[in-house]
Parts: C-alpha cells; sequence; structure tokens
C-alpha cells in the first residue's frame, strides 16, 4: 500500500511539473521588452483632454511608446515606458506629440512638440519639430486704430501692434512658419511671465503681415485695424481686467499654442517677450528672445 501511494505521489509531481514546464514556456514566447526612459523638463499640465503620447519611429513609420500626463509642477506621470527590444532597437528617433484623452486615430497628430534622433541608445529632445526659434526677433508698438479711424483720441497707450508704425504699418516679427497644429498666440501680462498676474490675448495668427484670429476687445471701428497681428483694449473686459487697458509698462509675449487648444492660459512655449516703454507710437519697443521657455530632455533605451 506504502509503494502504491508512493507510486501515486510521484505521478503527480511529474504532472505538476509537466504544467509549470509548460507555463514557463509559454511565458518565454512573448517578445522580449526594453525600457526606454524619458527625462524632459519644461512640460506643462494638459487638463483633462489631453494627453502626452511618446513615438519611436522605426523604418519610418510612428509606433507608439504610450502615454502620460504632467501635473502643475511639471512632473509626469510616468517615465519609463517597457518596448518590444527589436522596434526599440530599430528606432532612429523619438517623437512627443500632444493628443485627446480619448483618441480613435491611432496615428500621432498634427501637435508634435519635441523630437530627437537617437545616438547610439540616446536621443536629445528640442521643440525643433514646431520651429526654430533661435534667430526670432520681433518689434510691437502701441496705438488704437479701432477707436476712430484717421484720429488720434490721445489714448494710443491702450492698443498694442506687433509691426512697425506706418501708412499702412508693417510687419514686424520674424519667426518661423508652424506646420499645422500650432498657431501664435499674443499676450499683455499685468506683470511679469507668471500665470497669475493674467494675461489677456491679442488674438492667434500665423501670418505675420495680416490681421489675427479676432478683435473681440477693439473699439467701435473694429474692422479698421492694420494688416499686422494687435488689439485695442476697450470692450468687453474679461475679469480681472480694467478697460480701457493701460498696456504702458506691461509684458508683452509671443507664445506658440496647440490648435486644437483647450486652455484659455498660454502654452508653455514663448519663444518672444518684452516690456511696453511709456512712449505710444511712433515709438517701437522689442521684443527678446525666451528660449529658456522651451521644454527639453532625453529619451534613453
Amino acid at each position: 500500500m506504502i509503494r502504491i501511494v508512493k507510486n501515486g505521489l510521484a505521478l503527480m509531481l511529474i504532472g505538476v511539473l509537466t504544467l509549470v514546464s509548460c507555463s514557463s514556456d509559454d511565458d518565454n514566447n512573448g517578445p522580449d521588452l526594453e525600457a526606454l526612459r524619458l527625462n524632459i523638463n519644461g512640460l506643462e499640465d494638459l487638463g483633462e483632454n489631453y494627453v502626452y503620447e511618446g513615438w519611436v519611429i522605426v523604418n519610418g513609420s510612428p509606433v507608439s511608446t504610450g502615454v502620460f500626463t504632467v501635473n502643475s509642477e511639471g512632473v509626469l506621470s510616468q517615465t519609463n515606458f517597457e518596448i518590444e527590444e527589436t522596434v526599440l532597437d530599430a528606432a532612429t528617433t523619438f517623437v512627443l506629440s500632444i493628443e485627446p484623452s480619448v483618441d480613435s486615430d491611432p496615428a500621432p497628430a498634427d501637435t508634435k512638440i519635441l523630437v530627437g534622433n537617437f545616438s547610439n541608445d540616446n536621443a536629445s529632445l528640442t521643440t525643433g519639430i514646431v520651429g526654430d526659434f533661435t534667430d526670432a526677433t520681433g518689434s510691437f508698438f502701441l496705438r488704437t486704430p479701432t477707436d476712430e479711424t484717421g484720429t488720434n483720441n490721445g489714448n494710443d497707450e491702450n492698443g498694442v501692434w506687433f509691426g512697425l508704425p506706418g501708412m499702412p504699418p508693417a510687419a514686424g516679427l520674424e519667426l518661423p512658419d508652424l506646420p499645422d497644429g500650432w498657431v501664435y498666440e499674443g499676450w499683455v501680462y499685468e506683470g511679469w511671465v507668471v500665470a497669475d498676474e493674467g494675461p489677456i490675448t491679442t488674438g492667434t495668427f500665423t501670418a505675420l503681415d495680416a490681421v489675427d484670429s479676432g478683435n473681440p476687445f477693439s473699439g467701435a471701428e473694429a474692422n479698421a485695424g492694420p494688416p499686422i497681428p494687435g488689439e485695442d483694449f476697450f470692450l468687453n473686459a474679461p475679469s480681472g481686467f480694467a478697460f480701457p487697458l493701460d498696456v504702458r509698462g506691461k509684458t508683452v509675449v509671443i507664445s506658440v499654442e496647440p490648435s486644437p487648444d483647450n486652455s484659455p492660459a498660454p502654452f508653455t512655449l514663448k519663444p518672444l517677450v518684452g516690456t511696453a516703454g511709456t512712449a505710444t507710437a511712433p515709438e517701437v519697443h522689442s521684443l527678446g528672445l525666451n528660449l529658456g521657455s522651451l521644454p527639453t530632455g532625453t529619451a534613453t533605451r
């Protein structure tokens, strides 16, 4: 009887070992994974409706590496991503895009914000896919052409226009053409460039020598604005602002915004910043480079 029990236990042990062996074999049949690590500074919280998504370019085609969010402190919700080893080893480029939180399109959106080519196992990430801002410059002047056409009411401090004064004014911004998914936007801040001190928009634009997206604050002659981006501040003051708005001494900013954009605040990309002086047109004020606002980082495999 003891011998029979031993034989039975032996058979049971053989069966268990066979099951474990088969399970182990099944696990080994999956693809080998490799870690992709992101170290990125300067990204901002996109809110509830959008996320960041990474992509590697393999044989010219994008492969998603996963999505993540960024909190109000700029901290990524996830920095390590497990990717199929053969895919990651064959990748030539890393791209970061902004995507809808609920996204039925498997391809990257137009709003690609960072890019870098792999050199061995590292890719240095820059905003070069949005534009090269190293030579960007800009000028603006204070005038109120939408108050009363052809007259000077002594209130030119209530308008800001991105260009050079003249009849008509000329374009005064030197900025790269933006790819699909991005637009420029002008802003006036009540103080320095910080989120809790304004700002108020002057409108979005892509052309530097044409009117911008709208003139919600302009005067009665709203259609008389010059063929450059800008705004007068007379009507429909938003909460926290008193109109007419005196632009003198205020910080003036050109940002680059994702399109579509679900936030009324400026995006993190602010390549040009300047301060309005006390003199109105024909005095011209300058915008300087603010390249520190552009996100940077690395992708390491």
